[in-house]
């Protein structure tokens, strides 16, 4: 479980924290795996709980914030390389990642960041690549 410390430290975890991922398939991926592992299950239960999706929309604006999403496109490796920086941040307090199924009945703090994380790779895939300049 996350607590309030760990949760601030990860709340200010800069953009910046994002490894050198600069390969398209590295983080499509990174993401596939998150997605696999926690995001599949994780949507799902949220589509049928409100207030977990509630939970997850926040914390995707709080990502989206964090990656300068105002000012500038999200990306795969942006958000694989952001949860690859909250997973690392989360194991130098102690966590350890499920080795079972997730119980998204009442979800920790890094478990809503990381679904959140996969709601805006997915939403990525729902949109069309912007056409490039010429």
């Amino acid at each position: 479980m996350v607590t309030g410390r760990l949760a601030s430290v990860l709340m200010r975890l800069p953009s910046n924290r994002a490894p050198g991922r600069t390969a398209v398939d590295s983080a499509s991926s990174a993401l596939a795996v998150l997605t696999v592992s926690i995001g599949t299950a994780g949507l799902a239960a949220a589509a049928t709980r409100p207030g977990l999706l509630a939970e997850v929309d926040q914390h995707a604006a709080a990502v989206r914030d964090a990656l300068g999403g105002d000012r500038r496109p999200l990306t795969p490796a942006a958000l694989a390389g952001y949860a690859e920086g909250v997973r690392d941040a989360a194991r130098e307090h102690g966590w350890q990642p499920p080795t079972r199924s997730a119980d998204f009945a009442e979800p920790d703090w890094l478990l809503v960041r990381l679904l959140a994380v996969c709601a805006l790779a997915r939403a990525l895939d729902t949109h069309p690549a912007p056409l490039p300049m010429l």
